[in-house]
């Protein structure tokens, strides 16, 4: 069922959405003998050693006629009768975000080292990933669709739904586009809860618990809002230097849904910076790239408390996850512009 519930919002959205993905690949197509020259000779007089503003819009050319490619393969996995084939819709979410990364890493230098692999299986498991960048939604999801040979049952926000492809596939799976803004977030946590029920083996559920990229901004809205609530956790939380205050709700439900789930937490480093367009430009690396070092580890369910003790619980563990990126960041001389005051 579609995220909204309404079938003919969803054909309205669609309507548009489509036309102008086909609209947009196609003009950064024909464009290119204008774009590219210009887009050359502007980063060759501000920032010649990276080419920000063209290697961007290169894979911006890549990333539209990807994503129509992908939309060829749903529409004939539609008229074959395959539409509603998790199997088969998970071939195509790891084809598309394979080509994705890939583009990623022959237009922006981007390379990822992976460490922990083994973390996701057995499964089924609950994967808690970082989320500091527009990169890593598709780099979390990757490692658990490609290397880790899983079905993904994911958390999307519902915004996401204007990006064709997530709409389509996304709206095939066992996925939810959750309402950040809702009214009643009952229905939202019993909506994750249901996700996750009844997944057994070679199934993940994936649910970014920080809710947003992290920035000074953000982070501090955070920590105020909490401290209306429970100053003495916003306290706690208050010496994160690198990831945004974790969100217990989404994450207790879909662990309620899965009982018997190990859960697998996740960090990188390399993305720092990238939460927005703008910072994409000033910190996409230079031509000889930089490595996105990704790092996962599983946590016994035992291990894991329920009820009031399960926010403490995920504090401690985010406090942790916080400390490392520090300790790695540092080691390897790299900085973190969105990091608190006196950090990294």
């Amino acid at each position: 069922m579609p995220a909204d519930g309404s079938r003919l919002v969803t054909i309205r959205r669609r309507l548009i959405s489509v036309p102008v993905l086909f609209l947009l690949g196609l003009a950064l197509l024909v464009l290119v003998p204008i774009w590219l020259p210009v887009a050359l000779i502007y980063d060759l007089v501000r920032a010649p050693r990276r080419l920000p503003i063209t290697r961007l819009l290169l894979f911006g050319l890549c990333w539209t006629w990807i994503e129509i490619a992908a939309l060829v393969r749903l529409t004939f996995a539609w008229f074959t009768g395959r539409g509603g084939n998790v199997v088969h819709m998970t071939k195509v979410q790891r084809w598309w975000a394979t080509c994705i990364l890939n583009a990623l890493r022959v237009t922006a230098g981007l390379r990822v080292e992976i460490e922990g692999l083994d973390a996701y299986n057995p499964s089924p498991v609950i994967v808690l990933p970082r989320h500091a960048s527009l990169v890593d939604s598709v780099l979390s999801v990757w490692m658990v669709i490609g290397p880790a040979g899983l079905q993904a049952r994911t958390v999307l926000k519902r915004e996401l739904l204007v990006d064709p492809c997530l709409d389509v596939a996304g709206n095939r799976m066992p996925n939810y586009f959750v309402d950040r803004d809702a009214k009643d977030p009952s229905r939202e946590l019993d909506a994750l809860q249901a996700m996750t029920t009844g997944m057994g083996s070679g199934v993940a559920g994936v649910i970014f618990a920080e809710g947003t990229r992290a920035n000074p901004v953000k982070r501090t809205r955070a920590l105020a809002k909490i401290g209306e609530r429970d100053p003495a956790r916003a306290e706690r939380l208050g010496v994160l230097r690198h990831l945004m205050p974790p969100r217990p709700a989404g994450s207790a439900a879909m662990l309620a849904g899965a009982p018997d789930a190990d859960v697998v937490v996740a960090w990188h480093t390399g993305l720092e910076g990238m939460d927005t367009f703008g910072g994409i430009v000033r910190r996409l690396p230079g031509f000889s790239g930089r490595t996105i070092r990704y790092v996962a580890r599983r946590i016994p369910r035992a291990e894991v408390p329920t009820g009031d003790a399960f926010t403490r619980w995920l504090d401690d563990t985010w406090l942790g996850l916080d400390r490392e990126v520090d300790a790695a960041l540092t080691a390897s001389g790299e900085t973190d512009p969105t990091a608190a005051p006196g950090t990294t």
